[in-house]
């Protein structure tokens, strides 16, 4: 079961991360941003955009997959290491820099996943000791 939520996560955090990269690269190379069917077409002509709806697609079956056996509350927060993942990929593609506040969050996002994973253990293991 253990490997069913770190390949779950995985495969979550990597769909999310295609997705919201391949919409910026999208919005980029359509610029510039114009109510109009030309930006329109532009957009629908941009091969990142289709991998960002795959990003999405693939998100929502792996987050669909995952709720069926995962606990919501450690889920729910695991599914945030998405913004630390875009964070870091969006240094490495775009050259955005991190600044302390960013590095500060991603660091507390991480703590809090880590927390509730230890404290689901915990709660298992009590019921598991019940029974």
């Amino acid at each position: 079961m253990r490997r069913f939520y770190i390949l779950g996560f995985f495969f979550l955090m990597m769909f999310d991360t295609l997705g919201q990269i391949s919409f910026k690269l999208s919005a980029t190379a359509a610029l510039p941003l114009e109510a109009s069917l030309g930006w329109l077409y532009r957009i629908f002509s941009q091969h990142f955009v289709y991998f960002a709806i795959l990003g999405y697609v693939g998100a929502f079956f792996t987050w669909m997959t995952l709720l069926r056996r995962a606990p919501v509350g450690p889920a729910f927060a695991a599914s945030h290491l998405e913004v630390v993942t875009v964070m870091i990929a969006s240094v490495l593609i775009f050259g955005e820099t991190i600044s302390l506040a960013h590095f500060a969050g991603a660091l507390f996002i991480v703590a809090g996943i880590v927390c509730l994973a230890f404290a689901e253990r915990d709660v298992i293991k009590k019921e598991n000791e019940k029974s």
